[in-house]
This record gives C-alpha cells, sequence and structure tokens, in this order.
C-alpha cells in the first residue's frame, strides 16, 4: 500500500494507548468506534485510522 502519514500514526497509536480495550480486530468495529470516541469529522481520515488501528491489533494477536 504505502507508507501513512505520521498524522494518522500518532493519532492511532495516542488512541490505543488511551482505549486499547474498546478496540478489536475488525475494521467494521473500530470505525464505529471511532465515531464514538474521537472527533474526526473528515470520512477519510476516520477510515484510514481505523484501518491503521486494525492492523496493530492485529499484529500483537499474531505475536
Amino acid at each position: 500500500m504505502g507508507i501513512k502519514p505520521s498524522y494518522i500514526k500518532n493519532l492511532g497509536t495516542a488512541l490505543l494507548a488511551k482505549q486499547q480495550e474498546y478496540f478489536s480486530n475488525s475494521f467494521e468495529a473500530n470505525k464505529q468506534q471511532l465515531g464514538s470516541s474521537a472527533v474526526i469529522e473528515s470520512k477519510r481520515v476516520r477510515n484510514r485510522v481505523a484501518g491503521y488501528i486494525t492492523r496493530k491489533m492485529n499484529a500483537k494477536k499474531r505475536t
């Protein structure tokens, strides 16, 4: 895919540090959770952050 911008990584990492128990391995569930836990007005940015969080959660599951 490519390299994610730093603002996506920073936002995703901060949300995982504070609210990790609310996120899962499902992109759709993470998208819904971001709607209630963070104020992200852009749908594209919300989806990219949800994808980043999903990727991190799946990486933790594998290790």
